[in-house]
């Protein structure tokens, strides 16, 4: 559909310095700093008012549906209930103060909408490709509409289910007859394993062009405000690496390094999803939520003066160059730690950001970390001073003091309804609210 970005060229003068995909990132490597396009792609457009947004997930049903609208009751009563919980969480959300909702609609290989290519997901009736009578997509973006309100759908690009036990396999095998099948059955060459999930290989061509043709079926159909891909692009973790030896021999050897092949990968996403919005419909943003660290300044000149898992070393996501390309309408980096977190500063980290935008024409929103509010922390513990409030108050108060930042996003809606946080939700709401 989208047709293939030709492969960036390595740079010949500093390849032989770009390390292999390891744990150690290579040392002392100033990442080249592309130009600006001379025609972005993205225009920065002037919005009325800071974007106040929360992210609303439903992987793993952790901020919506509702469990108990799943568990033993008929299709009636769990739609009516479902729709209920989330027209109860927009009024509250409105009444914070939110006006853009960033709603998880692809939260693995599975779809809260009634796509052509991927089956519906079991989050919304606990089976795999079970119509559940509705669509809740164009049911969220009725409410907030209807609301004053803007939705982004959320999509993790390359999960395909949270775990990978024998329960989740035969689940997915039994897709099969289904109409669309999941991709784990019709494309079983495309799937690994990483982080003990499922997952698709970001070096396949193929797989790249099908979550681009996903985006696409979106956008087309769906009166959306934006699109967002969250941090989960390689997403490994210590004990179960991603194996794309294989990938890496037939699409990579063009690169000095396996690293630099991984991100080229990544940045090829990146740019063929923002052009296949753009091209569908140029008023659609698009916007990444990465790690908040790009890279620490120990390993290259440009990066934060930070000790953080850095996106360009741990993700293979070189998100400051998406930016520099004009490939983004914004970028939002989860700042997920106090003032006070020496390792990884909230001034320091928004700041660096704040740099990196300025001579482009993305726009920045900051993610905050709502859920460590009113969480007890020995290494953060900020967080719980008077509810976490003072530090939550320094936040914000630095988000809508730098001319770059343009606004903040809470991560997560759920946070909002426990009681450790109350202090911080009436703050939000003397803040924010009208």
């Amino acid at each position: 559909m989208a047709q293939h970005l030709k492969r960036s060229s390595v740079l010949i003068a500093w390849a032989f310095l770009l390390a292999s995909c390891s744990s150690t990132p290579p040392k002392s490597l100033v990442t080249p700093l592309p130009p600006v396009a001379k025609q972005p792609l993205v225009q920065k457009s002037q919005r009325n008012e800071p974007v106040r947004g929360v992210w609303l997930a439903t992987v793993s049903r952790l901020d919506w549906p509702p469990v108990s609208s799943v568990n033993g009751v008929n299709p009636a009563s769990r739609n009516q209930q479902q729709q209920k919980a989330l027209t109860d969480k927009l009024d509250n959300l409105k009444s914070l103060g939110i006006n853009t909702v960033f709603f998880q609609v692809k939260p693995d290989g599975t779809a809260l909408w009634p796509s052509r290519i991927l089956p519906w997901s079991d989050m919304l009736t606990g089976k795999i490709g079970q119509d559940p009578g509705y669509d809740p997509l164009q049911f969220m973006l009725d409410e907030a509409h209807k609301r004053g309100m803007k939705v982004h759908a959320w999509f993790n690009p390359y999960r395909v289910s949270t775990n990978t036990r024998p329960g989740t396999v035969a689940e997915l095998n039994r897709t099969l007859s289904l109409n669309p099948a999941s991709v784990f059955v019709l494309h079983r060459d495309w799937i690994r394993t990483a982080g003990d999930r499922y997952v698709l290989d970001p070096g396949i061509p193929e797989a790249r062009d099908w979550i681009a043709s996903i985006v696409a079926e979106v956008v087309s159909r769906y009166p959306v405000d934006g699109v967002q891909f969250d941090d989960y692009f390689y997403a490994e973790s210590a004990g179960s690496a991603l194996n794309d030896n294989a990938t890496w021999r037939q699409y990579g050897q063009q690169f000095a390094s396996k690293a630099d092949w991984r991100r080229d990968n990544t940045q090829q996403l990146i740019a063929q999803v923002s052009r296949t919005i753009k091209q569908i419909n140029p008023n659609v943003e698009f916007g990444v939520s990465p790690a908040g660290v790009w890279r620490n300044r120990s390993h290259d000149p440009a990066g934060s003066d930070t000790r953080g898992a850095a996106a360009y070393d741990e993700s293979f996501a070189d998100t400051r160059r998406w930016v520099q390309q004009g490939l983004l309408d914004y970028i939002a980096p989860q700042l997920y730690w106090p003032f006070a977190r020496d390792a990884a500063r909230y001034d320091v980290l928004a700041k660096w950001w704040a740099d990196v935008v300025k001579p482009t024409h993305t726009r920045l929103y900051i993610g905050v970390a709502l859920y460590k509010v009113g969480e007890p922390s020995s290494k953060e513990p900020d967080w719980t001073v008077n509810g976490g409030v003072p530090e939550l108050k320094k936040q914000l108060d630095l988000n809508e003091s730098e001319p770059q930042i343009d606004g903040t996003i809470l991560f997560r809606e759920n946070n909002l309804n426990q009681p450790q946080a109350q202090d911080a939700v009436r703050y939000l709401r003397s803040r924010w609210g009208s």
